[in-house]
């Protein structure tokens, strides 16, 4: 698989910096995490309704026009979430070393110990 999380997560540390007005990034940043956290759900909502939109479909052709909408969705959702992220010190590979420590095990079992702590 692609290191693009990574790659994307590096250039939003480097745009965190950058001039507000040349940068998405650091317009975010320069807002505070309440307005990053606050384009994360609407990315999460948006996401949720093309997923939505995407299984109620039958028609071969709207059906794809809508799993590009979603894939456009969930690729903003991802985006934003890797800059919330970044605020908070942390970066894509911090999430992708927690999901492969989980590798192999069960849901369950791993949501059972979050809940023992």
């Amino acid at each position: 698989m692609s290191n693009i999380l990574q790659q994307l997560s590096k250039l939003i540390d480097q745009r965190k910096q950058a001039s507000t007005e040349q940068s998405y990034v650091a317009q975010l940043h320069a807002k505070g995490l309440n307005k990053i956290l606050k384009k994360v759900g609407e990315e999460a909502t948006e996401a949720i309704l093309a997923a939505k939109d995407c299984s109620e479909l039958t028609d071969p052709q709207h059906s794809t026009s809508a799993k590009q909408a979603l894939i456009n969705e969930t690729a903003d959702l991802w985006f934003h979430s890797l800059v919330m992220l970044s605020y908070l010190d942390c970066s894509a590979s911090d999430v992708l070393n927690e999901l492969e420590r989980r590798e192999g095990t069960s849901g369950i079992t791993e949501k059972a110990s979050r809940d023992a702590t």
